[in-house]
């Protein structure tokens, strides 16, 4: 996902806003605000996935040490 976003911001920087009309600010406007999201959800899933990995970690190491209470 992050190699579309990087993509993706790549893309959006190389419009020349200069020459849009005012629909096509809007739009990408639009893509900003949804590309600003992507990555903020981006952020999200990573931490949430160290969280599962620290927390099956635990799991393991629990079951290794005699079982889980």
């Amino acid at each position: 996902m992050a190699d579309t976003i990087a993509e993706t911001v790549e893309l959006l920087y190389t419009i020349d806003q200069a020459h849009l009309t005012v629909d096509q600010q809007i739009a990408l406007s639009q893509a900003y605000a949804a590309l600003a999201q992507a990555e903020r959800l981006d952020q999200i899933h990573q931490m949430l996935h160290s969280i599962h990995q620290v927390l099956n970690s635990w799991v393991v190491r629990k079951a290794t040490e005699g079982g889980i209470r």
